[in-house]
């Protein structure tokens, strides 16, 4: 038996991706032309590796199995093509960037203008992802570095993973204009308890963190939205509806809001994380070197 890599990047991107129409997207190929290579690569391993469930298609035991030693595979392949090309200076090679929300246009994007002109060879797939998520996926071999933050890695005394750190982001409370607390040039939790909040979708970092500093001011908040969209949450607190706690790098200017800072502050340390190599690659390198700057 004789696997195809390219065939096993596509089913390690249908992993990773959940549909056959987002891998065709990423692999620039038609949603038909991927459903005929990954039914080769079933008839080459002579194993179920999907389940059809009407339109769509889902991984079998062995689908995930296949997946994993895949992105194993790849990866040595990656590292090798790297190696190779560590005996020229110039980095190259494709590189998957997973950053949370609010990072994503605020670091990630700047980050992958700047590496595209000191660096045309590397290409950056990123993708959007909470750091709740992130860290298991950069684990798995799913992505190459996210952006995380330090209080959330879950990677401290992990000796698989290195943690670069990149920025500081300062919580804030983020207020309608003319709200009785935009008098205040930096305000206490406890004078917002009995106010409406807008939250993040539960069981996400925001949503905890933000959960976690009501409580420790003394009252439970009274949650009456939940978005997992920042520009959703900044619009209803502009329309008057609520207030919500934001990193900094979230207020969009767009939206006729005001912000204060907390007392005591409240800052979030942002880091990208990597998983450690006995080889680095340069491409890798040098996503982290954009981000850092």
């Amino acid at each position: 038996m004789t696997l195809n890599p390219w065939r096993l990047r596509l089913l390690a991107d249908l992993a990773t991706y959940g549909t056959v129409r987002a891998v065709a997207q990423r692999g620039n190929l038609s949603p038909s032309a991927v459903s005929q290579q990954l039914a080769t690569l079933e008839r080459e391993t002579r194993t179920a590796l999907l389940e059809r469930t009407g339109r769509r298609v889902r991984l079998t035991a062995a689908g995930v199995l296949l997946a994993s030693r895949a992105r194993e595979i790849l990866a040595a392949m990656d590292a090798a093509e790297a190696e190779l090309r560590g005996l020229a200076d110039e980095p190259a090679g494709t590189v998957t960037l997973a950053a949370f929300q609010s990072a994503v246009h605020a670091l990630a994007e700047p980050a992958v203008a700047a590496l595209a002109a000191r660096h045309p060879d590397v290409t950056v797939v990123l993708l959007e992802s909470e750091p709740h998520d992130s860290m298991p996926a950069l684990r798995r071999g799913e992505v190459d570095v996210i952006i995380t933050t330090a209080d959330f890695a879950g990677a401290e005394l992990d000796p698989a993973i290195d943690l670069v750190p990149i920025a500081a982001d300062e919580i804030v409370l983020v207020l309608p204009d003319g709200h009785p607390l935009t008098g205040h040039e930096a305000v206490a939790l406890h004078a917002c308890a009995d106010q409406r909040w807008t939250f993040d979708v539960a069981g996400s970092y925001m949503s905890a963190l933000a959960t976690r500093l009501c409580r420790e001011s003394g009252f439970e908040p009274a949650v009456i939205c939940r978005f997992n969209n920042y520009m959703l949450a900044l619009r209803h607190v502009e329309k008057g509806a609520s207030i919500t706690l934001l990193p900094s790098l979230a207020v969009d200017p767009r939206y006729q809001v005001a912000t204060r800072p907390l007392t005591p502050p409240v800052t979030r340390r942002i880091i990208a994380a990597v998983r450690r190599s006995p080889t680095p690659r340069p491409e890798i390198s040098a996503v982290l070197t954009a981000l850092r700057s």
